[in-house]
């Protein structure tokens, strides 16, 4: 009989190990919104359109965008180039050579007023897969980039804040070395730059309201988390869980979207799928905001991901409830 005891004991202490592990790593900090759409005000139509003609130009007027097709790659840059300089920014490059073809980071910096050496990066890939047009992957991500930068361009942020749109973040130099963010992270790690939180926007703008339109890379999650895919993830590894329960505690509070979080071993299918993975090379806190791309996306990575796939107005809303988060990890008042 004491054996026994002492086994259901043991049982029991490994379950409740386990259980508080699992709330380690999904935890998360408010409620995810569950409400109706909210009514389509003068300003959401705004931002609404705003996106679309973004993701419209990059994916229809330049469509497929990287190595294996520079001039559309250059006019890709040439066109974020002058987007950017549009809302008063002066555009710094950093350009490196890929396979005979010149390839640009693009990076526009807000100086930080009282803590300058402390850095915020928002950012996303505007490169695409092979011959995808790259409308949600990754133009929505762009789209969200441009539209928080034109809306930060007057501030006056505590930290350092920069927008940075990244090249070669697809296969195949993806994880490689010459992966744009990765270039990127490197040199900030080199230059000893104090990057205190990262944000990848990656693949944004796809949702359904469908049950079972969302699955996960490994079973047990959809225990836990939608079976629908209508909501956004705020996605980090274990090193990055402050700054995403952070990031999506400020969210929920702004946010009429669904919003879901966790911080999960890197080595999870799906958990490092973007530019962020860089930035945890070089030791730096980063997460991915994203639709969860082909674990909802029918089109991900295929000739069919044009614009008029995506839904604006619920992009809109994430982008809008993501202006009260980078406020806050910046410190704009």
């Amino acid at each position: 009989m004491k054996w026994v005891k002492v086994g259901a004991l043991v049982v029991a202490s490994l379950l409740f190990i386990g259980a508080m592990g699992v709330w380690f790593m999904i935890g998360m900090p408010g409620k995810s919104y569950d409400g109706p759409l909210p009514e389509e005000t003068a300003e959401l139509q705004a931002l609404s359109s705003e996106l679309e003609l973004y993701v419209t130009v990059l994916g229809s007027s330049f469509g497929a965008r990287n190595v294996d097709r520079p001039d559309a790659l250059q006019d890709t840059v040439v066109y974020l180039e002058e987007t950017l300089q549009g809302f008063g920014y002066e555009v710094a490059r950093q350009s490196f050579e890929v396979d005979g073809v010149e390839c640009h980071n693009l990076e526009v910096e807000l100086k930080g007023t009282t803590r300058p050496e402390e850095i915020v990066v928002i950012g996303a890939h505007y490169d695409t897969a092979h011959d995808a047009p790259g409308a949600n992957d990754n133009g929505s991500g762009v789209a969200a980039t441009l539209a928080l930068a034109r809306e930060f361009a007057d501030a006056r942020p505590e930290r350092t804040l920069r927008f940075v749109l990244f090249v070669n973040e697809e296969p195949p130099y993806f994880q490689t070395e010459d992966m744009g963010s990765l270039r990127y992270a490197r040199r900030s790690r080199e230059r000893g730059e104090e990057i205190v939180a990262m944000i990848s926007l990656e693949t944004i703008g796809y949702f359904d309201d469908a049950e079972g339109s969302q699955v996960y890379p490994v079973g047990v999650l959809g225990w836990v988390y939608p079976t629908r895919g209508d909501f956004v993830a705020f996605v980090g590894d274990l090193g990055s869980r402050s700054l995403v329960r952070e990031s999506i505690k400020v969210f929920r509070e702004h946010a009429e979207i669904g919003s879901e979080g966790a911080a999960l071993p890197q080595g999870i299918p799906g958990v490092g799928w973007s530019d962020h993975w860089a930035f945890w090379q070089e030791g730096y806190p980063a997460l991915m905001v994203t639709d969860t791309a082909p674990f909802r996306y029918p089109y991900y990575h295929t000739r069919e991901d044009t614009p008029e796939k995506l839904d604006y107005r619920r992009m809109a809303l994430v982008v809008q409830a993501m202006m009260p988060v980078v406020a806050e990890l910046a410190g704009v008042l």
